[in-house]
C-alpha cells in the first residue's frame, strides 16, 4: 500500500513539471517563430478589413518599433466615377510582434486623383 501511495505521489509531482516543461516548450517555440514581414503584412491587411470592411488597396509604409510593428494602409472609403475622385483613406495601424492588430486610425482622407499638398523646402 505504501508503496502504491509512493507512486502515485511521484506521478502526482510529475505532472506539474511536465506540463511546465510544455508550457516552456511552447513558448519558446512561439518565441522562435516569429511572423515574417511579409507575413504581418498580410495579418494586418486581413484584419484591417475584417473591421473596417474596407479592402487596403496598398501599405505606403511599414516598420517595426519596439511595441511591433506600424504600417501605414490606404483603403478606398468611397469609390466614383470617374475613379480619379473616389475618396481614398490612409489608415495608422498597429501590431503586436506576433501581427496581431492592437490598434488602427484614419489619418488622412482624400481624393484619389489628388497629389499631397507642397510642403516648403520642396519636399
Amino acid at each position: 500500500m505504501a508503496n502504491a501511495r509512493n507512486t502515485e505521489d511521484s506521478k502526482g509531482s510529475q505532472e506539474p513539471r511536465d506540463a511546465h516543461a510544455s508550457r516552456k516548450s511552447t513558448e519558446n517555440a512561439r518565441a522562435n517563430k516569429r511572423p515574417s514581414p511579409m507575413e504581418v503584412l498580410r495579418q494586418a491587411r486581413g484584419q484591417l478589413a475584417e473591421l473596417t470592411g474596407m479592402e487596403a488597396e496598398s501599405v505606403s509604409s511599414f516598420e517595426q518599433t519596439e511595441e511591433g510593428w506600424a504600417l501605414e494602409v490606404e483603403v478606398l472609403e468611397l469609390e466614383r466615377v470617374p475613379d480619379t475622385m473616389s475618396l481614398m483613406a490612409s489608415y495608422q495601424v498597429e501590431l503586436d510582434p506576433d501581427g496581431q492588430l492592437i490598434g488602427y486610425r484614419r489619418v488622412r482622407r482624400y481624393e484619389r486623383g489628388r497629389s499631397d499638398a507642397r510642403r516648403s523646402g520642396g519636399r
